[in-house]
């Protein structure tokens, strides 16, 4: 699975950007997939993942009710809607995909994922 992120940019805060996540090969409807990111000198962190059938979606509690995540498998493709944007969401923003589903909790692990996109970066003055 090759998974390709994009979307990202330079905004205000209080603005929005939409993430996508394009997926490459034709099992991308049987992996749960997630959004992480990575601030300069931080850890990666959870952002938000989304199941196989799109009918459970997890936030880190940073970005909920701001941030949505879904997914669209016809197109192999999974977004990310980021409203009310933050100078804090300021980071690189990747996607990975789980091929080995194992609950709701391991959602947040980023050892979980086994495929990863190559990370688009999202900039958000103040």
């Amino acid at each position: 699975v090759q998974l390709q992120a994009s979307g990202g940019g330079l905004v205000a805060a209080g603005e929005s950007l939409r993430l996508s996540c394009a997926a490459s090969g034709r099992t991308f409807s049987g992996y749960a997939m997630g959004w992480f990111r990575q601030a300069p000198g931080k850890d990666r962190e959870f952002v938000a993942a989304i199941t196989r059938s799109t009918s459970s979606t997890y936030y880190a509690d940073s970005v909920k009710g701001r941030f949505t995540i879904s997914r669209d498998n016809a197109k192999n493709t999974m977004y990310l809607q980021m409203n009310s944007l933050k100078p804090e969401d300021t980071a690189v923003y990747y996607c990975a995909a789980e091929t080995v589903y194992r609950g709701a909790y391991y959602l947040r692990d980023f050892n979980e994922y086994d495929y990863w996109g190559q990370g688009t970066q999202v900039t958000v003055s103040s």
